[in-house]
């Protein structure tokens, strides 16, 4: 079972790393930073459709910070959205700001609704983390899926991954039978895959939704992480396999039940292949992520010890050992990949 034994710290963005933000255009100035949203002056629980607790909070502003406030994020989703082209957005309006009181950074989720018909979208407002960074450029680089992102100073802005929580999934379709076994085991597999290869760690039920699209005979499955806090930061392999945590038991058993050791072993081999195409694709991108991520410091050094020797005895190979650092580790977990 794989355990978070105490809360992850942010890392301040190192200088590498913002000149790499700069160059792919990640790094735009925004009118509105994370401490501005702090300055509510009440706030209610927020309940979901059944009367249960979100554990996030729906904050409130006087009149003369709601103005600003108000205007700023409508700016801010234009920029992440639409190249920050401000004439297209007169018909859209913030109708809610919830603060997550259980998150490490306690971030803010905006919901920007279209006054012409309803229609509404989230963006999430957060502390800059130099861990979360590399964690969402390598989820650009290294799986099927894209996210938007920007970074001013000590902010960090994320577009909203669209899914079905993994916790409400595993609770009203696995655990019902509503699932085609098969195919969710197998995206399971491939999940499990990424986040080992690109060392995402705390991948349990919360931090990951399930992206459901019917297909002309059945239902197709993609698994999204949403939290990117853990990339390469705790020292346990175990940690970086979602099939180790509790919460993803049920999906687990499934596998279990409708899969053999070489379908397992087909959709690991499948899965490693397309992430060795991916990176081929992105050779310069990934190199100057690397490049900034090899030199910086996020995560402990005894994390760095513990984790290079599990995995120099996991994949036997004593190359592991000579890291110096996070970013070290996951080079070499990497070239796995070509061996």
């Amino acid at each position: 079972m794989a355990i978070i034994s105490k809360k992850k710290i942010p890392y301040r963005i190192s200088d590498k790393l913002r000149r790499f933000l700069h160059k792919y255009g990640k790094e735009i100035a925004i009118p509105l930073q994370y401490q501005d949203l702090a300055r509510y002056t009440s706030a209610i629980t927020l309940y979901d459709r059944k009367g249960e607790d979100t554990l996030w909070l729906s904050v409130y502003y006087s009149q003369s910070d709601q103005e600003y406030i108000f205007g700023s994020l409508k700016l801010i989703y234009a920029i992440l959205k639409i190249d920050g082209n401000i004439s297209l957005i007169d018909h859209l309006m913030v109708d809610r700001i919830d603060v997550c009181t259980y998150g490490n950074t306690r971030p803010y989720r905006v919901r920007i609704v279209n006054k012409i018909n309803d229609n509404f979208d989230y963006f999430y407002v957060k502390i800059a983390d130099a861990s979360r960074i590399y964690g969402l450029e390598l989820e650009d680089v290294m799986s099927p899926n894209r996210v938007r992102y920007l970074v001013h100073k000590d902010t960090l802005i994320e577009e909203h991954i669209i899914g079905i929580p993994g916790d409400q999934f595993i609770k009203n379709h696995v655990d019902k039978g509503e699932v085609n076994k098969i195919r969710i085991a197998k995206e399971f597999i491939k999940f499990n895959e990424r986040c080992f290869v690109r060392l995402l760690g705390d991948m349990h039920s919360s931090n990951f939704v399930v992206d459901t699209t019917p297909d002309f005979e059945e239902m197709h499955y993609r698994i999204r992480s949403i939290d990117f806090d853990q990339q390469s930061y705790e020292g346990r392999k175990n940690v970086y396999l979602p099939q180790y945590y509790k919460q993803n038991k049920s999906i687990l058993e499934i596998g279990f039940e409708v899969l053999t050791y070489e379908s397992v072993r087909q959709y690991q081999l499948e899965e490693r292949t397309l992430i060795a195409n991916r990176l081929r694709a992105s050779r310069y991108l990934l190199r100057d992520i690397m490049g900034a991520m090899i030199p910086d410091e996020i995560a402990p050094p005894s994390h760095v010890i513990s984790l290079k020797e599990e995995l120099a005895q996991h994949y036997q190979n004593a190359k592991f050992l000579r890291a110096n650092s996070m970013g070290d580790v996951l080079k070499e977990s990497l070239k796995q990949l070509f061996r």
